[in-house]
């Protein structure tokens, strides 16, 4: 029996635990490297590109790569009330990003409102949220040992970090 020595998997095997990026095909790792790697470096990076007052009133929604047919597109949600602050800062965000990139990655931005309700957490809001409720305190207080005591709270301080 003879084996095809050109497939688009990869040709050996390896033995043991493979990383992730491996046993992923050619063609999903293009659409990973072009659009989450973009999108997640916007992410990280939003209170760097907008600046602290518009961190609180805007966050990105989506990020739209660009084809045939259209421009590369990030969509931002914005408070209700604070478009016109968002649109007066359009270039500046459009600059800031593609600065970080080192080329033209978006293009195109466009804003849909949204009540305070629906905004989701970010990292620097996280850290004020307490992790060990009241429950698991309770919890940890009833432990006698006092060296276990300690190393659980600590643990729940590096919680805290992340």
């Amino acid at each position: 029996m003879q084996f095809k020595k050109y497939t688009k998997q990869r040709s050996g095997s390896i033995q043991g635990l493979r990383s992730f990026k491996d046993t992923l095909p050619k063609n999903i790792k293009k659409v990973i490297y072009k659009r989450g790697l973009i999108y997640s470096e916007i992410i990280n990076n939003w209170k760097f590109i907008v600046g602290d007052n518009l961190f609180k009133i805007c966050y990105p929604k989506s990020f739209k790569s660009s084809n045939k047919f259209g421009v590369s597109t990030l969509f931002i949600m914005v408070k209700r009330g604070h478009e016109v602050d968002i649109e007066y800062s359009k270039k500046k965000i459009l600059d800031k990003i593609n600065i970080l990139f080192g080329e033209d990655v978006v293009e195109k931005l466009k804003f849909s409102s949204f009540n305070e309700e629906k905004k989701p957490i970010f990292k620097d809001e996280r850290l004020s949220i307490n992790v060990t409720n009241d429950k698991y305190k309770k919890k940890i207080n009833n432990v006698k040992n006092v060296k276990i005591k300690k190393s659980l709270l600590e643990l729940t301080k590096v919680f805290k970090e992340k």
